[in-house]
């Protein structure tokens, strides 16, 4: 599973660093390296939501807050 993260300038600002932290500490913990690819790209035009995750062909808006409750229904839940 393709996990796509943005690090645009206002993603960055709404905390893209913590997200993609967090999303690679919750990964390696369940042991899921080597079925969850965590990618990183720029502005996906989504900037007046949270920090923009793409999953699939699926886009969220996840903020630090949300992100463990966003990786156990949306990733871990699907793999």
């Amino acid at each position: 599973m393709k996990v796509t993260i943005c690090v645009g300038s206002l993603c960055h600002l709404k905390g893209a660093r913590l997200v993609v932290e967090t999303l690679q500490d919750l990964v390696e913990r369940d042991c899921l390296s080597d079925l969850v690819e965590l990618d990183g790209s720029f502005c996906t035009g989504n900037c007046q939501k949270g920090v923009c995750v793409t999953v699939g062909d699926e886009t969220f808006s996840v903020t630090p807050s949300s992100v463990e409750e966003f990786y156990e229904n949306e990733i871990k839940a699907k793999v």
